[in-house]
């Protein structure tokens, strides 16, 4: 799935336009990346194409801020300037259910989608399991 792909998926799961899809991404991959480990984060933008991988820069010095669900999506919600915390988690999971199907995991669960998960906190597995049912029919183009 190369990025334009990517980002029409987020979109057909959010029902946004282009640009819209790319500061949610954008937003969720930064609070991401800080969430896993440095190592962690290098294996999965080493699965990502090339301007996704742009927007989950690596810094390998850095500390892992672990945080609750509710504050991952306070922080996507800050950032990508959403009203509300509903719409914050309906763009984490949307962006979830791409990120998985980018790293060829059906249900989040497979190989280096595990690996991602297995660092979450309990509340953001939960999201993070759940994104890939509340998007299973969408496909709006056709990757």
């Amino acid at each position: 799935m190369q990025d334009q792909a990517f980002f029409k998926d987020v979109m057909g799961r959010i029902g946004c336009d282009l640009r819209r899809a790319e500061g949610l991404t954008f937003a969720v991959f930064q609070e991401l990346r800080d969430r896993i480990t440095p190592n962690e984060a290098l294996h999965v933008n080493a699965q990502l194409p090339k301007r996704l991988k742009m927007m989950s820069l690596e810094h390998p010095d850095r500390k892992v801020h672990r945080v609750s669900g509710d504050q991952f999506i306070w922080e996507v919600r800050r950032m990508a300037g959403l009203s509300d915390d509903a719409e914050a988690e309906r763009a984490v999971s949307a962006v979830f259910a791409g990120l998985q199907r980018l790293l060829s995991s059906p249900t989040g669960q497979e190989g280096e989608a595990w690996d991602v998960m297995s660092q979450l906190p309990k509340d953001l597995k939960k999201l993070w399991v759940e994104a890939q049912r509340q998007h299973q029919t969408v496909n709006p183009s056709g990757v």
